[in-house]
């Protein structure tokens, strides 16, 4: 699969040829249709939002359809058109998790920053961070 990625900030991404990533529990295997290009994204390149994952895909407006589903992804069918927001993955049992403000959630992990994101032909995603696209 095609994937681009930041090596370091303030540098252009690299093209480069990696392994389909395998959907792990509750996530679906997204084939990517069109990624937007946010300002976040651009910082992330820019290197203003600090420790980025290493060799990390940016790219978290995706849209796509679902190719696989891992063990417990029941959310979606194969073939589902979806959207991928910037918040990527929380924890589901700190206080604000619980109340509904999952945003605020200390252990988030972000699409396209701390997890791989949509500028890529293929990409994983929490089924809970999930949106059905008509």
């Amino acid at each position: 699969m095609r994937a681009m990625q930041l090596d370091a900030a303030k540098r252009a991404l690299t093209l480069r040829v990696t392994g389909v990533p395998v959907p792990g529990d509750h996530q679906v295997l997204i084939k990517v249709a069109a990624c937007g290009v946010c300002r976040t994204d651009l910082h992330v390149v820019d290197g203003e939002l600090p420790n980025p994952k290493p060799h990390v895909v940016p790219g978290h407006e995706v849209v796509g359809t679902v190719a696989a589903r891992g063990p417990g992804a029941s959310a979606f069918s194969i073939g589902d058109r979806v959207g991928v927001p910037w918040l990527g993955w929380t924890c589901g049992v700190c206080n604000y998790c619980r109340t509904g403000r999952e945003n605020l959630c200390d252990q988030a992990r972000f699409t396209g920053y701390s997890i791989d994101g949509g500028y890529a032909e293929l990409t994983v995603a929490d089924q809970r961070f999930c949106f059905p696209i008509p």
